[in-house]
C-alpha cells in the first residue's frame, strides 16, 4: 500500500507550542507514524528524541493512505496549519509519496532499552536486554501510531505513577495509546486496569503489548470509547496523558470518578498552558499534590480538595 507523507516544516518563536498546535491537527486528521523533529534539551540517559543531530528545519510527519480522499483531507490540513499565522507560527507543507515498507519499519532503529526510573525501563521487544532481579521492564511495540515511551510526557507519568500508586488499586487510563501506562500500573500490583481511547488502532496495540507483558486479562479491559461513555463508578487512580485542552474539556467527567482518595496524574501539558489546567482544577475542586517539569513540560497529581469535601459534608449533616 502507498502512503501519503506529509510534512509541515515550521518556524515559531515558540517550537514547544507550535509543536503542540502542528500535532493536535495531525491527530484530528488521523495521520498516522507522526515523528516530531525539533531541538530538545539531551536526557540525563539513555535515549530520548534528541540522539540526532538538532535539525536545521523544524518539522511534524505524518502519514496518510493514499486513497481518493485523501487530497481533501490534505486541503484541510493546509487550511489549518495556514491559520496557525495569527500565533506567528509559519507552515510550509510538503508531500511525498511512498511505500508503507520504506517509513514503517525504519523507525525502529532509533528507539533502545531506555530506563525510566531506578527500579522501570522500556524495552522494544526487538532488543535485548538482562534485567537486574528488582527491575520492572516494559516490553514495547508502539506500532506505527503510538511513541516509545521515552517523551517526557509519558516519562513523567510512568514516575508519578511509581511514586503514588498504591498496590492493590484499580487503574483508569485516558487515552491509553500503546497502552504503556496500563502496563506500568499492572507491573506495579493494579488489582483492575480499564483502558479507553477513541482510535481503535490504539485498542489493538495496546491489547497486544498486554499481552507481550503477560498481564493477566481477566483483570483488564480496553474499549474504544470517550470518557463519558464508561461506567462513572469512582477510580482508585487515573492517569490522563493527552493535550492540555482535552484536558481542561474532559476535567468534569475525570472529577466525577474521583473520591477524597484518588489520586490523578495529569500529563502532556506545555508550560504555556499549565495556568490553563490549573484554573479548570480549581473550578472543579481538585488540588496539586506534586508537580514534575521536564524540559517544557508539566505532569501534575492530584487530589480532591479535602476541605471542599468536608465543607459539603458539613453541608450535608446540616440539612
Amino acid at each position: 500500500m502507498k502512503f501519503k507523507k506529509v510534512i509541515a516544516q515550521f518556524y515559531a518563536d515558540n517550537v514547544i507550542l507550535a509543536e503542540e498546535l502542528i500535532c493536535d491537527i495531525f491527530f484530528s486528521f488521523n495521520l498516522k507514524g507522526v515523528v516530531c523533529d525539533v531541538p530538545l534539551d539531551e536526557p540525563d540517559e539513555g535515549f530520548g528524541t534528541n540522539t540526532l543531530p538538532k535539525p536545521e528545519i523544524c518539522s511534524i510527519t505524518g502519514y496518510l493512505p493514499l486513497l481518493d480522499s485523501t487530497d481533501i483531507l490534505i486541503e484541510k490540513i493546509r487550511k489549518k496549519a495556514a491559520s496557525l499565522l495569527d500565533l506567528n507560527i509559519k507552515i510550509d507543507i510538503k508531500i511525498e509519496i511512498v511505500d508503507e515498507k520504506d517509513w514503517s519499519e525504519a523507525w525502529k532503529i532509533y528507539f533502545n532499552v531506555t530506563p525510566i526510573t531506578d527500579k522501570i525501563t522500556i524495552k522494544p521487544v526487538w532488543k535485548n536486554h538482562d534485567a537486574r532481579p528488582d527491575e520492572i521492564v516494559i516490553h514495547l511495540d508502539p506500532g506505527m501510531a503510538f511513541g516509545t515511551g521515552t517523551h517526557p510526557s509519558t516519562a513523567m507519568c510512568i514516575q508519578l505513577i511509581e511514586t503514588f500508586f498504591k498496590p492493590g488499586s484499580n487503574f483508569l487510563d485516558i487515552g491509553t495509546g500503546s497502552g504503556i501506562l496500563m502496563i506500568a500500573a499492572a507491573k506495579l500490583g493494579a488489582s483492575k486496569l480499564v483502558g479507553i481511547d477513541t482510535d481503535e488502532v490504539a485498542i489493538k496495540v495496546a491489547k497486544e503489548n498486554l499481552k507481550k507483558n503477560n498481564i493477566n486479562p481477566e483483570i483488564y479491559s480496553l474499549l474504544c470509547t470517550t470518557l463519558d461513555k464508561i461506567d462513572p463508578s469512582p477510580c482508585q487512580f487515573i492517569a490522563v496523558n493527552i493535550i492540555a485542552q482535552v484536558i481542561v474539556a474532559i476535567l468534569p467527567e475525570i472529577s466525577m470518578r474521583m473520591t477524597q482518595n484518588t489520586i490523578t496524574i495529569l500529563s502532556g501539558i506545555i508550560k504555556e498552558r499549565q495556568n490553563d489546567v490549573l484554573a479548570a482544577l480549581k473550578a472543579h475542586h481538585l488540588c496539586v499534590i506534586h508537580e514534575a517539569y521536564q524540559d517544557e513540560w508539566v505532569c501534575l497529581a492530584v487530589k480532591k480538595n479535602l476541605n471542599r469535601v468536608l465543607s459539603n459534608n458539613a453541608l450535608n449533616n446540616f440539612t
